[in-house]
This record gives C-alpha cells, sequence and structure tokens, in this order.
C-alpha cells in the first residue's frame, strides 16, 4: 500500500538565482506482517497521510539533487525508520521546466515548460537486499520525415498494406534502464548522455540521416547504441507507439500532392516494444 501522486514544487535560491524542481512521487510499502488485511489490526501501519508528509520533509532537508537520489532517500529513511517495513519501492517523475533564456542570456528566475520528454526514476529495496536503481524517459516525440520505409513484410490473403520506401517515421518513445545495485554514479550526467543517444540512434547523422527499414529496427540500434556508450546501464526497455501518416488525396480540388499535406492516422496505431540486456 502507499501513497500515490504527490506534487510539489521545490525552489532553492541561490543569491538572486533560482533552481526549479517540480516531481510527482509514489511511494509504496509492504509490511512484515499482513494483519492488517486479514485481522484488521493497524498497529503496523504507517497511514498514506504520513507518507506523503515524509516526502515533503526530506524535500524540504535535503533538496532533490537528482531525482535517483531523491528516491534513494526515501527509499533509505524508510527502510531505517521503519523496522515494520519490508519493502519500499519510489518513483519520481519530474515536470520539464527548462530555464528560460533572453537573447541567449540565461534569466534568473523565469522558467518555460517544454514537452521533450518527461524525466521519471524508481528506487525499490527488500530488507537485507539490495537498492535497486531504473530510471527512464517517457513521452517523448519524434518525427523524421524521410529516411524510413517498410518493406519485404510477411502477405497473406489479408494483407492490404503497400510497400513502402520512403515515409515518415512518427512515434511516441517509452525508454526505461536498470542501474542494477545502487552506486555512486552521477545520474543527471548519466540520463542526459541516454538521451542524447536516443537522438542520434533516431536520426542518424544531421546532414544525411539513416534508413530505418522498421520501427522494430530504431527500437533495436537505440538500445545498442546506448548499452555501447553506456557502461552503467545493464537492461533497457524500449517502447515505440507508432503515429502513422497518410498522404491526402487532394485530385478532387484540382491539385497534385506530392507528401506535402498529410493526415496523423490517430487509431488504430502501431507499437513496437523490446527489453535488451548485457550477457
Amino acid at each position: 500500500y502507499g501513497k500515490n501522486t504527490i506534487k510539489f514544487l521545490r525552489l532553492h535560491r541561490e543569491g538572486k538565482k533560482h533552481f526549479i524542481k517540480e516531481v510527482e512521487v509514489c511511494t509504496h510499502l509492504r509490511l512484515t506482517s499482513p494483519q492488517e488485511y486479514l485481522e484488521g489490526n493497524n498497529s503496523l501501519v504507517i497511514p498514506t497521510d504520513t507518507i506523503k508528509n515524509i516526502v515533503l520533509v526530506l524535500a524540504k532537508k535535503n533538496g532533490i539533487p537528482s531525482l535517483e537520489q531523491f528516491a534513494i532517500d526515501i527509499c533509505n529513511h524508510f527502510m531505517t525508520t521503519f523496522c515494520q517495513v519490508a519493502y519500499v519501492k519510489t518513483y519520481v517523475q519530474e515536470v520539464p521546466w527548462q530555464r528560460l533564456h533572453e537573447n541567449g542570456v540565461p534569466h534568473i528566475h523565469s522558467f518555460i515548460c517544454v514537452p521533450d520528454g518527461i524525466r521519471f526514476c524508481e528506487a525499490e529495496q527488500c530488507r537485507n537486499g539490495p537498492l535497486v536503481i531504473f530510471a527512464g524517459i517517457k513521452d517523448l516525440k519524434l518525427m523524421k520525415t524521410t529516411q524510413s520505409g517498410f518493406e519485404g513484410f510477411y502477405k497473406n490473403e489479408h494483407t492490404t498494406l503497400p510497400e513502402r520506401h520512403d515515409r515518415i517515421l512518427c512515434g511516441e518513445l517509452f525508454c526505461k534502464w536498470s542501474y542494477g545495485e545502487c552506486k555512486d554514479f552521477d545520474f543527471d550526467c548519466i540520463w542526459n548522455k541516454i538521451r542524447e543517444c536516443i537522438l542520434e540512434a533516431f536520426s542518424g547523422p544531421p546532414d544525411c540521416g539513416e534508413y530505418s527499414p522498421s520501427y522494430q529496427k530504431t527500437v533495436n540500434c537505440i538500445q545498442m547504441l546506448v548499452l555501447s556508450k553506456v557502461s552503467q546501464v545493464q537492461v533497457i526497455e524500449v517502447v515505440l507507439n507508432n503515429t502513422f501518416y497518410n498522404v491526402l488525396d487532394m485530385k478532387n480540388l484540382g491539385l497534385t500532392n506530392d507528401k506535402e499535406v498529410l493526415i496523423p492516422v490517430e487509431a488504430p496505431y502501431g507499437s513496437c516494444a523490446c527489453t535488451l540486456g548485457r550477457k
């Protein structure tokens, strides 16, 4: 049991310059005895309101040096404070605020919310077991307008999809990776590096791109690049929910439409998922 959707903004001031972290936290516990379920005995139950207050107090006292460190702080607190806690799991998600720039100059106290992917992490621990850290990015929307196709697929009497060697590749990406046991990592640096790997593998070189024969191959390219460049990652999961675009037939309007006006197909949509780990 636990408390979901604990939302707050942590403001940190260094002189005139302000720093912010707005997060959503979910913290769940498993106790050493199920007596509250079986017998209605609540003597070991930590109220969910108390769980919420602990999260807020830790944010006030420790700040949020990184999402992962904050999740670690929460897990450590419950494990070291309450002997009846057998397992704790914390999920932390960040609102994507970025510092506002005016003519290239960073503003000291103004920010803009940029929907370029949401950062999240998870920390979980069993009593007498290791603290395990996961991190990820979700709701990252990506598109490339060429260098993508889908050909040579299996066909039977139900196949109506034409082969395409030049199409738009667009999707919403979810990516989650495991660090294994908790170590003294620079989580911010690693997260930014993985995000760069995702963008590089999806798009290819900036002057020419890289051909994608399928959404599945693109997912695998992302995973392989991350594993090759980020040694701290042990397992990586990628889900790519696809958005398809159909070329609008404009002949009845007296126009030739050479893939200049396209209509998104909102439903049904495709999805590709893969989990890849080191040996």
